[in-house]
């Protein structure tokens, strides 16, 4: 099972190398012991030397980097993208020990136990063709977790990202959504 798109590897370094700069100019050096790798694994990963993507490495490099997982996602298969948000999550420390199972499709309940989630089980195995019959189903049919479940992987990490902002920031986003779809609608266009 693949788990990142081998074709959009040059994106996810372009983005890594972006945020090494915005994060204070970071040498592969400071990167390499941030992640708790060696230079030398550091410089063949970031030159494409390396035949094999660890996703350990990538979720570290993504966590100790704190990139926006909006920003990468697309570099991870859609059928990985789950476990690698949590995966990201945990070398953040926003996952503990006990809740982190990187093979898993399991979920933690309120009450701390493991309940195997059917909806991602079932997302995982959907055709194209199904994806495309659940689009149509209508939103008002939806309820709100059938809503959330159906998001892709792309906008589920915008969904992290954006409900881990601060209040004023959320209502800023917000703000600036409901500024598009003003505009959309004047224009006459159909969202």
């Amino acid at each position: 099972m693949a788990e990142f798109r081998k074709d959009k590897l040059d994106m996810f370094l372009g983005v890594t190398r972006k945020y090494m700069q915005v994060r204070g100019a970071m040498s592969q050096k400071e990167l390499a012991e941030q992640t708790d790798v060696g230079v030398s694994t550091m410089s063949r990963f970031l030159s494409q030397k390396s035949s094999e993507l660890n996703p350990q490495l990538i979720a570290k490099i993504t966590a100790k980097l704190n990139i926006p997982l909006h920003e990468m996602i697309d570099f991870v298969e859609e059928d990985f993208a789950d476990r690698f948000i949590r995966l990201v999550k945990f070398y953040k420390d926003e996952l503990n020990d006990s809740e982190f199972d990187p093979n898993s499709v399991e979920t933690t309940t309120a009450g701390g136990d493991n309940n195997e989630s059917p909806k991602a089980e079932v997302t995982e195995t959907r055709a194209p063709n199904q994806r495309k019959e659940d689009k149509a189903k209508s939103t008002a049919e939806l309820s709100i977790r059938e809503k959330l479940e159906s998001l892709t992987p792309r906008q589920r990490a915008f969904m992290t990202e954006f409900l881990n902002l601060k209040l004023e920031e959320r209502d800023l986003i917000v703000d600036l959504g409901n500024n598009l779809f003003q505009y959309f609608k004047m224009k006459g266009m159909d969202i």
